[in-house]
């Protein structure tokens, strides 16, 4: 499912034509035309998402299914701020214990993951480049043992409702094989039906 997360619309829909063929090939049978969105997409969740601002496209959706369906933590590839509004709205009103923003540069930002992944809050990381603090390994292999999570020089208790997102602004990062197999590579730049959405909704919202 992840494995489609970094590349575009088209190229996700040649993957799929692919893999249904060769399924095909195999004599394995299958619905005609299924796709990961068909199968995985819970249209409650999605009403949900779109409220939250997230676009109602399939590249989008497919983003939304795999962010909070995948093992790893996702780092979104997100140009245009979309996938970081979405997780704003969605976080506030999602996360049981708070939603927390900060940028990778923040000189305090390990302390205050401490405290996030205590008390199990949302912490989204804006302004990931193409290299991750190696202090964040822990967080990104997710290291717990008996309840709790060595950071640094300290054992953190680990909170179970604690999630960790990132956002990039680079439009086209290139990521090290390293970091790849650590989280979960999103692309959320913006589509044609995402930009016209995008635009009617400002449209409404002034008329209103």
């Amino acid at each position: 499912m992840s494995y489609s997360g970094p590349f575009t619309a088209i190229f996700r829909q040649q993957l799929e034509t692919e893999w249904r063929d060769k399924i095909e090939s195999l004599g394995i049978i299958l619905r005609p035309n299924i796709s990961m969105k068909d199968l995985l997409e819970d249209p409650v969740t999605t009403k949900m998402w779109a409220a939250a601002s997230l676009p109602n496209d399939d590249l989008s959706i497919e983003n939304g299914i795999i962010m909070f369906g995948s093992r790893r933590w996702p780092l979104m590839i997100d140009p245009q701020n979309q996938a970081n509004k979405f997780i704003k709205i969605f976080g506030k009103d999602s996360a049981e214990n708070g939603l927390d923003v900060y940028k990778m540069s923040d000189s305090t930002l390990l302390r205050n993951l401490e405290v996030a992944i205590q008390y199990g809050k949302w912490v989204l990381i804006e302004n990931v480049g193409e290299e991750l603090d190696p202090a964040l390994e822990p967080i990104l292999l997710k290291q717990v043992e008996k309840g709790y999570l060595r950071l640094g020089d300290k054992s953190i208790q680990w909170s179970e409702q604690f999630k960790f997102l990132m956002t990039s602004t680079l439009p086209n990062p290139h990521y090290s094989p390293e970091t790849s197999v650590k989280v979960t590579i999103l692309n959320f730049a913006i589509t044609p039906f995402g930009l016209e959405e995008q635009m009617l909704n400002q449209f409404v919202g002034q008329e209103m």
